[in-house]
């Protein structure tokens, strides 16, 4: 028994944790992301409100004639036409949402729960076609459908993403013939 004795006395226990270092470094980080994520905010209102000059975002008309496309997906977001990280904010058309798409002869009518729905008049429509990206999204090679459209003095690009990706190239096609037909019509009439 003797020869143990020396052994337990010289075993030391282990350090205890300081706690109020570890809260204090706890409390500290969830403080640094709290102000980042104000920042982020902050941000994103100072981007609404410099593009407060764009007009109010048009409704569908009560009678916007038969579907000719229509489809369910995501709405990714719009930008400004040709630079694809320039996020357009105002109006709601930064909120990234489901979609329900229809294509009609008066124009695109996007209904999104629980966001701003809009409508883009078939004569504001300027084109279609198939892309990777828009600001906060990066998808295939063609992924992603994007349809410039004009609102006011801007030319905006919008980014849709079907549940069916293969249809994006009948959309493509659709719009694009609308607006040919449009620009046609708008020519022979000046």
């Amino acid at each position: 028994m003797t020869t143990l004795t020396p052994l337990a006395v010289e075993q030391k226990s282990a350090e205890v944790t300081d706690w109020a270092a570890r809260l204090g470094w706890v409390a500290g980080l969830l403080l640094f992301v709290a102000f980042v994520y104000w920042l982020m905010r902050q941000g994103w209102k100072w981007r609404g409100s410099l593009q407060s000059g764009l007009p109010e975002l048009p409704t569908a008309p009560d009678a916007p004639g038969e579907a000719k496309l229509s489809m369910s997906g995501r709405y990714h977001g719009s930008t400004t036409a040709g630079q694809w990280l320039d996020r357009i904010v105002a109006h709601g058309l930064g909120t990234r949402s489901r979609a329900e798409v229809t294509l009609t002869d008066a124009g695109l009518n996007v209904v999104r729960p629980g966001a701003s729905d809009f409508f883009v008049p078939a004569g504001q429509l300027r084109g279609a076609r198939l892309d990777k990206g828009i600001a906060g999204k990066v998808l295939a090679e063609g992924g992603l459908l994007i349809v410039t459209w004009q609102h006011g003095d801007r030319l905006i690009d919008s980014g849709f993403r079907s549940d069916r990706a293969a249809e994006h190239a009948d959309w493509t096609e659709a719009l694009n013939s609308m607006t040919t037909t449009h620009t046609t019509t708008e020519g022979a009439a000046r």
